[in-house]
């Protein structure tokens, strides 16, 4: 199992200081991003995939449980915070856990193995239904899509353009959303606005990935990402 990516959402530099060290402690856990509030966190999110939140509650601007219910697939969800009383709130919400400040390092280990432990029963689940299609909302309709028509797959706002072989379709999600849901070793991001089909890759440039006569930009972060292929 690959390190899980976090993230952390906390308005004292003190408490980011604590989470970031135990972090760096933890071999399966890779750091992102830290936040002072969740409207910043949110841009993030919006084009990026992470697997594991470090949510503090009382926040600037938009407080944690509310930031929490505005995610309509959220990510794990540990809760760190110096306020018992939201501890229901919070596992009603599907938390994973709920740490009180200050807490010691055994007990962040205990959080974050939940973490992994869930996410590796997932993946073993998942592992085991092999399918080669996806069922989208398209024009209140779900429709079924098969990953080997897609050619690739484009940020437009609030919804995702995804071109097959044979036609186009317009569904309202985001492209982090869409990314959860494909298979990682047949489609990967290559720029926050594109995901591409490994297949259909006809040949590639440090700029420009060429799929069956179209040109996708490839993003500054994501140069990296074919030459692992």
């Amino acid at each position: 199992m690959s390190r899980i990516k976090c993230i952390i959402i906390e308005d004292e530099p003190l408490a980011v200081k604590v989470l970031s060290d135990y972090i760096s402690q933890v071999p399966f856990l890779e750091l992102q991003h830290t936040f002072k509030d969740a409207i910043l966190a949110t841009d993030f999110l919006r084009n990026n995939y992470t697997e594991l939140i470090f949510l503090d509650i009382h926040l600037p601007k938009l407080k944690g449980m509310a930031f929490l219910k505005t995610l309509s697939h959220p990510p794990a969800v540990i809760v760190t915070t110096a306020y018992h009383q939201y501890a229901v709130e919070g596992f009603n919400l599907n938390v994973t856990d709920y740490l009180l400040k200050p807490f010691e390092f055994e007990r962040f280990l205990i959080a974050v193995t939940k973490v992994k432990t869930a996410l590796a029963e997932k993946q073993k689940t998942e592992s085991g239904e092999v399918k080669d299609f996806i069922f989208l909302n398209v024009q209140k309709k779900k429709v079924k899509i098969l990953f080997s028509e897609i050619i690739y797959i484009e940020s437009q706002q609030e919804y995702i353009r995804i071109v097959t072989i044979n036609k186009e379709y317009l569904s309202k999600m985001s492209t982090h959303e869409i990314e959860k849901l494909l298979p990682s070793g047949l489609f990967k991001r290559i720029h926050r606005s594109y995901i591409i089909s490994i297949s259909k890759i006809v040949s590639y440039t440090a700029e420009i990935v060429e799929l069956k006569g179209v040109s996708i930009p490839i993003g500054r972060g994501y140069r990296d990402i074919l030459e692992n292929l």
